[in-house]
């Protein structure tokens, strides 16, 4: 056989062969999985600041309610200040009582263009945004150089821009796409049944006009997307995720899409409250289908950037600035809110719209990875050049 037949087999019998090289097992302690929510995810809406009256003036129709046990639609409690999504409560919050969880608000990168595919680029490439970029050299992959006894993989249709780099990475899709309630059969079903009544023309323009906005307003969410998984599908694969990273991949990466909120996004139930109870299956269902090296795992969800603070008239929110990052893990020092926080109030508003950037991206991780994997200073400039590492005392 010649050696490009060769090749050609093994790539099409084996989905961890990159460029003719499978990569083998290799059993380390520590293990970091990347999760990056793909369209900016209202972290406002997750990890609610719930003793600011100006959160609940701010969205009318999207907040929240504050904790209160007798209201299963009302937040969980966190701590004092901030509370979460009552979708979380079977998955994340009980990772969170547990000590297993921690969130650091008004986190993000110092990119203020809130254009969805800069943003992504900058924190993949954890590079100065006042400096030329380098696409050849993502954070993750600089990472990869620093280590021994490593073996990375990115869970994504194509080789993420954050792993792109002087080492071949390989990457595995995993693209399971959850399919829309009502099909176009069963909404012929629907019409048919209407057909010749007096409201036949309404569902039959019912249904026309919904096509339209799902179109219209889809357009923006799939190209911000760009091809991650939807939160359904990460959900229905995370614990395939877990199962690799328990005995082959100590260092992954995975982008979950579906994030970019415009329109309806909802309040304790909707569109957003569906993905956000998916993503915290998927999260939870990682946690057990890795089995005992949890306590040697640490779990970062990011994303490119925040919403807008008020909603908007759709009854949605636009692209913002501060975000909230989670830590998991089942060895860390969670059940706590990390960082340096302010008030939220108008006046801390950034631009008067979107949360406050006050622990930067590249630090947060820098710190993180000094932890992980007891790397030095000099190491870490290789990393991030130019940042001082945060240490969050979480590990």
């Amino acid at each position: 056989m010649r050696r490009r037949d060769f090749l050609k087999v093994l790539s099409l019998t084996s989905p961890l062969t990159v460029a003719g090289r499978l990569y083998a097992a290799t059993q380390t302690q520590s293990r970091l999985l990347v999760v990056f929510l793909r369209g900016a995810y209202d972290a406002a809406n997750v990890i609610i600041p719930v003793s600011s009256e100006f959160y609940y003036e701010s969205r009318p129709t999207v907040a929240v309610a504050k904790p209160n046990n007798a209201d299963p639609n009302a937040s969980l409690t966190l701590d004092r200040d901030w509370a979460l999504h009552p979708a979380l409560r079977d998955s994340i919050y009980s990772l969170y009582r547990k000590g297993q969880v921690a969130f650091v608000p008004f986190a993000g990168t110092d990119d203020v263009s809130r254009s969805h595919f800069e943003t992504q680029d900058t924190i993949e490439l954890g590079q100065s945004i006042h400096k030329s970029r380098d696409y050849r050299s993502g954070f993750m992959s600089r990472l990869v150089a620093q280590l021994t006894g490593v073996e990375p993989i990115a869970f994504t249709d194509q080789l993420p821009l954050t792993f792109r780099g002087a080492s071949t990475i390989p990457n595995i899709a995993i693209n399971t796409v959850a399919k829309s309630s009502v099909d176009d059969r069963q909404a012929k079903l629907i019409e048919s049944m209407y057909g010749g009544t007096e409201l036949a023309p309404q569902v039959v323009e019912g249904f026309a006009v919904r096509d339209e906005v799902y179109k219209t307003v889809t357009a923006e969410m799939q190209e911000a997307n760009r091809k991650a998984i939807s939160p359904k599908g990460f959900e229905l694969a995370a614990r395939r995720i877990g199962g690799l990273m328990k005995s082959k991949f100590n260092l992954g990466f995975i982008d979950v899409g579906g994030w970019d909120t415009h329109v309806n996004q909802g309040g304790a139930n909707g569109y957003l409250a569906g993905r956000v109870g998916e993503l915290g299956r998927g999260l939870a269902g990682f946690a057990e289908a890795i089995g005992p090296v949890w306590k040697d795992t640490v779990v970062v969800v990011i994303s490119e950037f925040g919403r807008t603070f008020r909603e908007n008239g759709d009854r949605g929110t636009d692209h913002g600035h501060g975000s909230v990052y989670w830590l998991m893990g089942g060895g860390i020092k969670g059940g706590r809110l990390l960082g340096e926080q302010v008030k939220v109030a108008q006046s801390t508003l950034f631009q008067n719209r979107d949360y406050p950037v006050i622990n930067e991206y590249r630090a947060i991780l820098g710190g993180m990875f000094r932890r992980v994997y007891g790397l030095q200073p000099d190491r870490l400039q290789k990393i991030f050049p130019d940042v001082q590492p945060k240490d969050l005392g979480v590990v």
